[in-house]
């Protein structure tokens, strides 16, 4: 069994790994491609639904106080209120969603793990494209050509990347 406090300190790694990730970025349009989901359900795979969510929360909080940490070394609530900031905001959800489905349907099957993963995928492809579709006035349709569309291929490699990390640290945390 994980401490709390073990759980608090990986809260802070998995905020600060969400920085790191978060610049390794292609630009390909008005969502930029960057790996920050690897560490968002690892997280949530590796500390449950609660501790995932806050880890993520402590990461957006981070960047809402000014810190870079958003990609391309941004960070202040300007971010937030941007087309790209229901993304960033539903890492939260999304995290506390596939951890607590995660945690109801195991770790031991790839599948469970992927269903988890994907529900949180959904989560955040249906808010932070709302949220686009708000802030630029395109439609919807439209906004999931640009904004979930070109993301498919790369979040299931990263999906299948973080159940990987998931299936060999696991064991290791306990």
């Amino acid at each position: 069994m994980i401490t709390t406090s073990r759980k608090w300190v990986l809260c802070a790694f998995f905020a600060a790994l969400n920085a790191v990730l978060a610049q390794i970025t292609i630009p390909i349009g008005p969502v930029p491609v960057n790996l920050t989901h690897l560490s968002t359900y690892t997280a949530a795979g590796l500390l449950g639904a609660r501790y995932g969510a806050v880890s993520q929360l402590v990461y957006v909080l981070l960047g809402v106080i000014g810190l870079p940490v958003f990609s391309g070394f941004a960070g202040g609530p300007g971010r937030i209120f941007g087309p790209t900031g229901g993304y960033i905001v539903a890492y939260i959800f999304s995290a506390y969603l596939s951890g607590f489905l995660m945690e109801r349907l195991g770790k031991k099957s790839m599948k469970a793990m992927a269903v988890s993963i994907y529900a949180g995928w959904i989560l955040t492809y249906l808010f932070g494209t709302l949220w686009y579709c708000l802030i630029t006035g395109t439609g919807f349709v439209a906004a999931l050509l640009v904004c979930v569309l070109p993301f498919l291929a790369g979040d299931c490699l990263k999906t299948v990347l973080s159940i990987s990390l998931i299936k060999k640290l696991y064991p290791a945390m306990r």
